[in-house]
């Protein structure tokens, strides 16, 4: 392609950027959505289409400045589907942790919390620092944390690639491998403000600092004292990724210690190889280590989690196979199954794995082309791999959801290593057929593990999980609900506890903890609203049913009245001992009155 075909070519891309970026943003959410998918314009996916199928074509065949115009276009419209939130003005998004994060950063703001009282403060500092400086709601201002932390995961992937191997065509792939966000799998890590999750997202930083550091040993480079700048930005992006969130951080000193002992046992081993030559990473490891030690280890917070995690091994009823047991037989009763869910969810998760591991198997074998410096960082990380594994399995016995956010890191290696290992096999299929038809194969199934990929980036219908959108109206409902109810009256809702909004409203005061509510809450027996018992269906207790959107969303239109049915909820405005109390678009609250009350 020319130059001029080129520049029409991309200047089509960033049109097509830019027209779904404005369509999007002139076309802000009314109401609650169950999936942002469905809710944002068809248009505007039609605008990010051409967008993304231009610059997969360009990071797959192009070279040069094309490749990297593509691969900025692909990183440039991925963050825009990442910044949807924050372009449709949704109020906020999250039900979970992120409501209790937002009270956190609301204290912050207030002065009722310092930073350094949180194991976790990073999430919640910026998000309090965009607010101060933009005048930014609250809100906002942890939506735009969320895209904030995102984009180094897009920029160091292809540069770690590139570290690595110096191959053109790995960096390519690589760019668009890290499009698919894998180690997002809605099961225990949420692209939200979710601290393990936005963590996971800075790990490529201080790998590729790792790399930089074992491949540039010029003197050159070096600062004062003879310091590596790359071993500065090893600790420095270690200490961020430590105030995101440690357990992430944990994960990067068993990967470093990792790689300090392959390098002892090469060293111990050959007297000619690249790893000998390397600097070690032994200071790193210590240093890494000391620091995650003493910030958590004193944290009451973290002890807790290590009690329970132990706790988990040795019960024999906990662990991640019984949660999935359970997990498929509800989805039977829907209509689903965990064959589906899993190639909906995992199908390009699945793929990208698989060639990874091949590909380190080809590797040790001697059967690519890569130099002995580049097998070197792929046996690093494959290695590393191993150790990670045994924390996963550890998690998978004791705190399934610990198991996921361990599956999360791992796909960050998997990332790097199966682009390097798809980038192989598209060298290979090109000496089969032609180098343009190579590229034409790996440019249509890499668009297809895109699209995988990115429709399930966030929740949705389509994962049996839907958007938890949180809109002005349920905001209002809560804060009315929450602030004039009646002395002796809590607060329950349908499925889940609304004790995160009181978080979310009111801060929690400096507590380090995300349960225990500072109001009275809890959720209705669904038994009991079944049988329309209303006045039993809270302990017997006057309380206030709360019911939102959301609620009826996911319990009638997705879990298809698994746990509550649309009739027993139909029968609240007729019950002589309930009162409807506040209402709304989004929100309603019922006043419900006790049998010992009425007797």
């Amino acid at each position: 392609m020319n130059r001029t075909a080129s520049n029409l070519t991309f200047a089509l891309g960033f049109f097509a950027l830019a027209a779904g970026v404005v369509l999007a943003r002139a076309n802000p959410a009314t109401s609650y959505e169950s999936s942002i998918y469905t809710g944002t314009p068809t248009t505007v996916w039609l605008c990010f289409a051409v967008a993304l199928g231009l610059s997969v074509v360009a990071a797959v065949a192009a070279r040069g400045r094309s490749q990297t115009l593509g691969i900025v276009l692909g990183a440039t419209t991925v963050t825009s589907i990442v910044s949807l939130p924050v372009l449709r003005n949704y109020r906020f998004s999250g039900m979970g942790d992120a409501l209790t994060h937002l009270g956190w950063t609301g204290d912050i703001v207030d002065g009722l919390l310092s930073p350094h009282e949180l194991i976790y403060p990073g999430v919640h500092s910026l998000g309090a620092t965009l607010h101060l400086l933009g005048g930014i709601p609250v809100e906002r201002a942890l939506l735009l944390t969320i895209v904030v932390l995102f984009v180094p995961f897009l920029i160091f992937v292809p540069l770690t690639v590139r570290e690595m191997t110096g191959s053109p065509a790995a960096v390519g792939v690589a760019a668009i491998v890290s499009w698919m966000v894998l180690p997002i799998n809605n099961v225990a890590t949420h692209m939200g403000i979710h601290s393990n999750s936005n963590a996971l997202f800075l790990v490529p930083v201080v790998i590729f600092a790792l790399v930089a550091y074992l491949r540039r040993r010029s003197t050159t480079e070096r600062l004062p004292f003879g310091i590596s700048p790359y071993s500065v930005l090893i600790y420095l992006s270690g200490i961020a990724l430590l105030v995101v969130h440690p357990q992430q951080m944990i994960n990067v000193v068993v990967l470093v210690g990792a790689i300090a002992g392959i390098q002892f046992l090469a060293r111990w081993r050959f007297s000619d190889h690249p790893m000998v030559d390397q600097p070690t990473t032994y200071a790193h490891t210590i240093v890494l280590g000391t620091l995650f030690a003493v910030w958590t280890v004193s944290n009451e917070r973290f002890r807790s989690a290590g009690v329970g995690l132990a706790e988990g091994v040795l019960t024999a009823d906990v662990g991640a196979s019984a949660e999935v047991d359970q997990r498929g037989a509800s989805l039977t009763e829907i209509g689903g199954s965990i064959q589906e869910l899993f190639v909906t969810m995992f199908l390009d998760a699945a793929i990208v794995g698989v060639v990874a591991a091949l590909f380190v198997l080809v590797t040790w074998l001697g059967w690519t082309s890569l130099d002995r410096e580049a097998a070197s960082f792929v046996t690093y990380l494959a290695i590393a791999l191993i150790p990670l594994g045994g924390i996963f399995l550890v998690y998978f016995v004791g705190t399934p959801t610990m198991a996921f956010r361990q599956v999360g890191f791992i796909y960050v290696l998997l990332t790097i290593l199966g682009a390097i290992g798809i980038a192989h096999v598209i060298g290979g299929l090109s000496r089969v057929i032609t180098r343009p038809g190579a590229n034409a194969v790996a440019s249509v199934g890499l668009a297809a593990l895109l699209v995988l990929g990115l429709m399930t980036v966030y929740a949705s219908p389509l994962i049996y999980n839907p958007s938890q959108h949180v809109t002005d109206e349920q905001f209002s409902g809560y804060e009315s609900g929450l602030e004039h109810g009646a002395d002796g009256y809590s607060h329950a809702a349908i499925g889940y506890d609304p004790f995160r909004y009181d978080h979310a409203l009111h801060g929690l005061e400096g507590e380090e903890t995300l349960s225990g509510a500072t109001a009275a809450t809890g959720e209705a027996d669904p038994d009991e609203l079944a049988a329309g018992n209303y006045t039993g269906a809270y302990h017997g207790l006057d309380y206030y049913l709360i019911v939102t959107e959301y609620d009826l969303t996911r319990e009638i239109e997705v879990y298809q009245e698994l746990h509550y049915s649309e009739q027993s909820l139909e029968g609240l405005g007729s019950d002589p001992a309930v009162d409807k109390v506040i209402s709304n678009d989004e929100f309603e609250m019922y006043a419900v009155v006790s049998e010992d009350d009425d007797e």
